[in-house]
Formats: C-alpha cells, sequence, structure tokens
C-alpha cells in the first residue's frame, strides 16, 4: 500500500474575523483534503516547531501574520533553511511580501488604487475626500486609518501607505486555484463588505484579473484577486492575497465548493510531485 502524503494544515480556528468564520471554512475544506492526504490542524504559532515531520506545509486561514510577526518569520526562514514544500510558496509577490506590490505596481502603470510611502509622493495621488492610510504589513483592516490630505504631509513614513479612498460601486473578488479561475463573488452594498454574492465575471473582468495572477508567477497555490468597480466602470485593485486568502465557500453552491476542493487536491497533487524546492 503507497503512503498518502501527509501534510501539516495552518489554521487559527479561533480567530475572530468580522463577518466570517474561519473555523467552519477550514473545517469543511480539510473534512474533503482527508480524501487524498494525510493531513493534521495546527495554529500558526505552531507550525515552526512541526513542519519538518510532513511532506508539506498548507496554510490557510491562519489570520494577519502583523499579530504574530516574529512567529511567521522563523516559521519562514525555518522553512527555507530545511527546503520544507509550503503552499502557498514563499516566493509569492503579494500579500505575502507586504504591501510593496501596491508601490510597484503603481509605478508599472498596473490599474491599482494609486498607492505612494512618501510625503514628496502626494502629489502624485488624484484627489479624493479623504485618503486611506495603511501599514505596509497590515492585514484585515489591521491599523487602517482616514485622513484629510492637509493632514498627510506630517505622518511618519517608512512603514505606512497611502491612497486616495475611492468612491467605489462595489467590490469584486476573483478567486484562483494556480492560475485557473475558480469562482468571483462581490459586495453589492459597499457598507456590508462581507456579505457576499455570486459574480458572473465578464471576460474584461477575467483578463483584468488574470493579469496580477500572471504577475505574481507563483506556480501553484491560491490567490484572490480584490478589485472595486471605480466610478468610470474600470477595476481597480485593491489587493493581491497570495498568503492565505479566506475563501467565502460558504457563499458559492455546492457544486462550485467541490470544485474548488477538486482543483487543490489537483495542484497540492503536483506541487508534491515537484519535489523539495
Amino acid at each position: 500500500m503507497t503512503a498518502r502524503p501527509c501534510l501539516l494544515y495552518v489554521t487559527d480556528l479561533a480567530y475572530p474575523a468580522r463577518g466570517r468564520r474561519y473555523g467552519d471554512e477550514d473545517v469543511a475544506l480539510t473534512a474533503r483534503l482527508r480524501e487524498d492526504f494525510d493531513l493534521a490542524l495546527c495554529h500558526p504559532l505552531d507550525a515552526t516547531a512541526l513542519l519538518d515531520a510532513f511532506d508539506a506545509v498548507v496554510v490557510r486561514n491562519s489570520g494577519p501574520v502583523l499579530g504574530y510577526r516574529e512567529a511567521y518569520e522563523a516559521f519562514r526562514e525555518r522553512a527555507l533553511a530545511l527546503g520544507t514544500r509550503v503552499y502557498n510558496p514563499l516566493h509569492g509577490r503579494g500579500d505575502m511580501a507586504g504591501k510593496q506590490y501596491l508601490l510597484d505596481l503603481t509605478a508599472a502603470g498596473y490599474p491599482v488604487i494609486p498607492t505612494v510611502d512618501r510625503a514628496e509622493d502626494l502629489e502624485r495621488l488624484p484627489g479624493a475626500a479623504s485618503y486611506a492610510v495603511k501599514p505596509k504589513a497590515g492585514a484585515d483592516s489591521m491599523g487602517l486609518s482616514f485622513l484629510p490630505y492637509e493632514e498627510l504631509a506630517g505622518l511618519a513614513y517608512g512603514e505606512l501607505l497611502v491612497q486616495p479612498r475611492v468612491d467605489f460601486r462595489y467590490e469584486v473578488s476573483f478567486y484562483f486555484v494556480d492560475d485557473l479561475f475558480q469562482y468571483a463573488l462581490y459586495a453589492p452594498d459597499p457598507e456590508r463588505r462581507w456579505v457576499l454574492e455570486p459574480y458572473e465575471p465578464t471576460a474584461g473582468d477575467l483578463a483584468f484579473a488574470r493579469r496580477f495572477v500572471d504577475w505574481n508567477a507563483l506556480g501553484h497555490g491560491i490567490q484572490r484577486v480584490d478589485a472595486c468597480r471605480a466610478p468610470d466602470g474600470g477595476l481597480l485593485l485593491v489587493e493581491l492575497e497570495d498568503l492565505n486568502p479566506y475563501l467565502s465557500l460558504d457563499r458559492v453552491p455546492p457544486p462550485v465548493r467541490e470544485e474548488f476542493a477538486a482543483a487543490m487536491v489537483r495542484s497540492l497533487g503536483a506541487f508534491l510531485a515537484q519535489g523539495r524546492p
């Protein structure tokens, strides 16, 4: 009998996410993954001590890294030192590496909410009623504030980003396994951003989302491309989540949920077949 691959699945089942139930999603998804893999769950603070006993580590709903930054850096360092296979792979260029990509994509002319991180660059931002100020290592709205333009010059830059507050029509998210689109969800009411409904993307919408997946060049893994529909009708990137994106699987029909899980199984199988990095 051939031994099945053994996975360490990293999740914070008790994380108090607003409008989302991390634990429910990971309990349901791991129940499906157990059909193909031997699997154990652990809290992100325990992952470093356990990772070398498994064929691969799957990082899922582990919460904002800002809450355990030193432990996460220790996990990355040990995984890289041991050559441990981590899914998503640790070379992601999106939120996995902080918010620098928003600056890089702004400079490269991508359709992203304009972003700066220096007082001398504030003049490059379009006019807005207020501006979002967020930490480069932030997530889940941690550290987010909104300020008028006249207060921006006095900020202590270095670890902060500034963006105009966009008066968008709605937010929409595109979910990918590897480079394969799975489904899209949107929040029709901007004031209730976690009340999501299925969204049928146009060819243009998918081309927009795929542009960022291609840019990230992750190879294997789960990515969520978050965007907003600007007043002119175009889409602007809000976030490229490639570390531990919440999937809102409870918001999609059962066949879509099953196909996502099947795609993840295929992706993990191909990823494990590559051998150690």
